[in-house]
């Protein structure tokens, strides 16, 4: 593997096994054994669409545009605040483990969707991270890019099996009000240093 493809593949890891929205939801549906594998495919092209979009350059535009980073900044705080909340709200009350989530593979999808398109920290780490970090890697900046859509790859596929492997343990109330409580934290933390950072 060329040492870019290799830097890509850890820089990605290091930046998507981080607690957050779409993780928490991919965890969720593979303890649910629901619609797993859609949700799976859906995160990992969305990341591979992202990261060559980055790749592209269109992360350096967004960045040259100060404005627009600024309102990105402040909807995904706004995304990770109200993901945290309802998190917490799941944590107190556990029972709503089966009863606020979407059965159908529709609903499932566009979740998947929305939990990962509209949430702005996305672009943030995704086109304007891995993009600028890959343009730095100039001639192998490809390279680069297939590397951290492989973490993707092999990130979303563990994380979706694992959960499914681990359904029993992980389904429990107890075990969900820890993990609610630790995601709604974290998100709310985030959001926190999007906007004083």
């Amino acid at each position: 593997m060329p040492v870019s493809a290799l830097a890509g593949l850890l820089t990605g890891l290091t930046l998507i096994v981080a607690i957050g929205a779409q993780n928490a939801f991919v965890l969720r549906q593979g303890i649910r054994r629901e619609h797993l594998a859609p949700v799976v495919l859906i995160c990992i092209a969305a990341d591979a669409l992202l990261i060559g979009l980055g790749t592209a350059g269109v992360g350096a535009l967004v960045g040259a545009h100060p404005e627009l980073v600024r309102v990105v900044t402040w909807l995904g705080a706004a995304y990770l605040l109200g993901y945290g909340l309802v998190a917490l709200r799941r944590a107190a009350r556990p029972e709503t483990l089966t009863a606020d989530a979407p059965t159908s593979r529709g609903s499932v999808m566009m979740t998947t969707l929305a939990i990962t398109f509209l949430n702005p920290h996305v672009y943030l780490d995704t086109v304007l991270m891995l993009g600028s970090i890959a343009n730095g890697h100039g001639e192998q900046r490809w390279a680069f890019a297939g590397g951290a859509a492989l973490g993707s790859t092999l990130w979303f596929s563990a994380l979706g099996l694992g959960a499914r492997a681990l359904a029993g343990p992980l389904g429990r109330p107890g075990t969900w009000r820890v993990l609610d409580g630790v995601i709604g934290v974290t998100m709310i933390g985030l959001a926190v240093l999007l906007v004083t950072r």
